[in-house]
């Protein structure tokens, strides 16, 4: 079996116990971001996987987009990514 060689863990534990490995990253190609792809790339980031420059290099984000993102998260939890929410949230 040949590994890819990649800067990096290959994989991290999540404080709720679950495996985040760079498989479970949604594709680089993605341009339709839903909820769950938002927080498994913040998930990623926060957690040590990947750094913030390359997930923004590798999803072609701007660091503004990227950081509204994880305050979202850090303030309001996951829903917060929701497009239905976000305006709910920034009211606040």
């Amino acid at each position: 079996m040949y590994l890819k060689k990649v800067d990096g863990p290959r994989q991290v534990t999540l404080p709720d116990g679950s495996i985040l490995t760079r498989a479970d990253l949604p594709p680089p190609e993605t341009r339709r971001w839903v909820a769950s792809r938002k927080a498994v790339v913040v998930k990623a980031v926060l957690y040590g996987l990947m750094s913030q420059a390359e997930a923004i290099e590798r999803y072609d984000l701007s660091e503004e987009e990227f950081a509204l993102w994880r305050d979202a998260v850090a303030t309001h939890g996951e829903k917060a990514l929701r497009v239905t929410t976000i305006q709910k949230y920034r009211q606040l």
